[in-house]
């Protein structure tokens, strides 16, 4: 962890998301408590006014702020994201580790269910499931963390084979030390920054998936100031209101933009090949 961070520090791209990032999630949790106009009151006088001093980014149809249900939409948003990169990696590093430690048909049954998952449109299942179980945003967090959990367990499964060779792990089993401990001691401390790196670079592209489907109308409901459903609300109004879909769209950009920076600064720094750029020196005369 102690040359993880010293690399960190090096790392100019690692500095900027993780910055971007402690950004991101101060609003989201301390955001709303700190705004001045309610993100949910309505105000028939201020209808689809532009953006002002009274409004900075301007009002919607029904008055609301939208500077106020920008900042409150990023706990919706973010936490969103947030739960579905953890149920999804916990999910698929659980079975994964279940796979490649017991094997036999175990292993045989959640491979093939990994291709059975792989191998159908996940987002025309997810509109499916959602179908079922009506919209909502934590229906869709659900759904979609049922759905992608199959790389995470590939990649834990593979991990564990390599692993599993090491002296340590043999050493351990010939001690009689039980299963539950040898998984959670010795194996999954060596695999996890893999599975972290993974999850980084993969809540970026959650968010999206998340605004897209809020945008169809299948995850947040109204009032919700979610960034994608406000981005569908706002469509109607593109050509008299485009501040509607222009601020939720570049929170998103915003957002999306810090995770994959930051996530692919993580696996450059751990990657063992990775050496830190030093900065260059003035010529001396």
């Amino acid at each position: 962890m102690k040359e993880f961070w010293a690399k960190a520090k090096k790392n100019r791209a690692f500095m900027i998301g993780a910055i971007g990032m402690l950004l991101l999630v101060l609003v989201a949790v301390f955001g709303e408590a700190l705004l001045k106009q309610d993100p949910y009151q309505e105000d028939f006088t201020a209808m689809l006014q532009p953006p002002s001093r009274q409004f900075i980014f301007g009002t919607d149809p029904i008055g609301r702020s939208i500077f106020s249900r920008v900042i409150a939409g990023a706990k919706y948003s973010l936490l969103a994201a947030f739960l579905m990169a953890f149920f999804t990696a916990f999910i698929g590093t659980a079975l994964g580790l279940v796979a490649g430690y017991i094997g036999g048909w175990v292993d045989s049954l959640i491979m093939r269910m990994c291709d059975v998952l792989l191998s159908v449109p996940t987002t025309v299942c997810a509109i499916a499931a959602i179908a079922v179980l009506g919209p909502g945003l934590d229906h869709l967090v659900l759904v979609l963390s049922l759905l992608w959990w199959t790389k995470y367990a590939r990649m834990t499964r593979n991990l564990l084979f390599k692993v599993r060779a090491s002296e340590y792990i043999t050493e351990a089993q010939l001690g009689g030390e039980n299963t539950f401990h040898i998984i959670t001691r010795y194996i999954l401390p060596n695999i996890l920054p893999e599975i972290v790196v993974m999850c980084a670079l993969d809540i970026g592209k959650m968010l999206l998936t998340i605004s897209g489907m809020s945008y169809l109308g299948l995850s947040a409901q109204p009032p919700t100031p979610e960034w994608g459903y406000m981005l569908s609300e706002g469509r109607r109004y593109i050509q008299n209101a485009p501040w509607m879909i222009i601020f939720p769209g570049v929170a998103i950009f915003i957002s999306v933009l810090c995770f994959n920076v930051l996530g692919d600064a993580v696996r450059d720094i751990m990657d063992p090949k990775y050496i830190p750029k030093r900065k260059k020196r003035g010529r001396t005369a």
